[in-house]
């Protein structure tokens, strides 16, 4: 076994090292990597098409069509709009692998209106959504291009698609209804901007809540001692921001919206707020919400009982986001295939800290995943300065053609290192 730089380390095994070495020495897979250079230029062209068509979360249909046509015409197979409204096809192998998945998203953080024209500037390209996720997106396609020209036959298939409502309040609610009551599907990889060296392999858990107070209102001096519904909100706040969690494992808790009330000399009638808690821990997560809950009810309570009033106060507590925490052994066959990918081409793997994505739910069910990145660089995302630049961007793509060539194996040249779940039923 070798390790690589880097804490935590992933260690790579003689098989993984084997296979890299193999894959890396076969001319198909060079005529491929070649191919994706050369795409480079059509890639950023079509993600910037693909940008400038807007996908608020809720509101991905007609980036969805435009996704699934091109995946027709790349030959994936029974391309699909599922009941969440994601888009996946079947790009078949040879039928003895495991099934991995490969995706981007289709939303994006911004709301309709936005103006997502892209312009250029010197080597970068600005436009909302332009790298988080369209460099997702566009690396889908140009992967499929890339096994077609070099023709490619995977021992496993490839589930190639983009989900929908990955950001914020979407919830992952893509990827879940992907996975939900599946057993079919060996892998996950998912796509998001970023450079080839770094892994994502641990996903950050979150509850999301909505909490209303409301009460009777009134004048701020003839209703004096009524029950207001912003300082029993306010109570909640203070209690919350004087929580004590825990640095390891990271645990985190934030209210990231207040609004209330309509005047200065006005007794609110509704109060609220949205909260966000954190976790890479299942547990300390679930305790975190336990106890806030409780703050807030508590909070309602003393409001209450400081105008001696019994029920004035009522509080309604809204779920509004429920993303679940994983783990997974940097030692597994997933990540050492992303760091062993790396490897072969020269990067040094760089195992990023847990994060929300798409990968969070197949690891909270126990499926191998990671989030690797596209390639090319990029900043300011989820703000209207966002920016990508594609110089050099087919390294990320490359890597992640090699690892899921590595995940699947290459027909008549390597074993897929990704094993079949126990008990899988192909579902095509």
């Amino acid at each position: 076994m070798t390790e690589t730089a880097g804490a935590p380390k992933v260690r790579i095994s003689e098989q993984t090292t084997r296979v890299f070495d193999r894959l890396t020495q076969d001319p198909s897979v060079h005529r491929a990597f070649d191919f994706l250079k050369e795409d480079n230029e059509r890639t950023t062209g079509e993600q910037i098409e693909l940008t400038e068509i807007e996908a608020p979360t809720f509101e991905e249909a007609e980036k969805g069509r435009l996704f699934a046509r091109k995946l027709s015409e790349l030959g994936v197979e029974d391309v699909a709009v599922d009941e969440a409204g994601s888009v996946f096809g079947l790009r078949k192998g040879n039928g003895s692998g495991p099934r991995l998945v490969v995706c981007a998203h289709l939303d994006t953080v911004f709301p309709r209106g936005t103006n997502v024209q892209a312009r250029r500037e010197g080597s970068r390209i600005y436009a909302p959504g332009i790298a988080d996720d369209g460099r997702g997106l566009a690396s889908v396609l140009t992967l499929l291009r890339a096994l077609n020209q070099a023709g490619l036959r995977t021992e496993g298939d490839l589930l190639v698609g983009a989900t929908v409502g990955e950001e914020g309040l979407g919830d992952l609610r893509g990827v879940k209804t992907l996975f939900a009551g599946r057993r079919d599907l060996d892998g996950f990889i998912s796509i998001e901007p970023g450079t080839p060296d770094r892994i994502t392999y641990l996903g950050a858990g979150s509850k999301r809540y909505k909490v209303t107070f409301e009460g009777p209102g009134g004048h701020s001096f003839g209703s004096f001692g009524t029950p207001s519904p912003i300082h029993a909100l306010g109570r909640a706040i203070g209690r919350i921001a004087d929580l004590e969690v825990p640095h390891h494992p990271k645990t985190t808790f934030n209210i990231g919206v207040v609004q209330g009330g309509t005047s200065v000399n006005t007794i609110a009638e509704t109060a609220e707020a949205v909260i966000d808690l954190r976790s890479v821990s299942r547990e300390h997560l679930e305790r975190l919400e336990s106890r806030v809950l409780e703050l807030i009810r508590q909070a309602a309570h003393d409001e209450n009982s400081r105008w001696r009033r019994t029920d004035a106060i009522k509080v309604r507590i809204e779920r509004v986001g429920d993303r679940p925490a994983g783990s997974q052994s940097p030692d597994s066959a997933i990540v050492q295939a992303a760091a062993g990918a790396g490897i072969a081409m020269g990067f040094r793997p760089i195992l990023e800290g847990p994060s929300s994505t798409d990968a969070n739910v197949p690891i909270d069910l126990g499926i191998p995943a990671v989030t690797l990145g596209g390639g090319g660089d990029f900043g300011g995302a989820h703000t209207l300065g966002e920016y990508y630049d594609p110089t050099d961007a087919h390294l990320g793509v490359q890597k992640i053609l090699l690892t899921i060539l590595g995940l699947v194996g290459l027909a008549g040249v390597t074993d897929p290192l990704l094993p079949k779940r126990s008990g899988q039923q192909a579902e095509d």
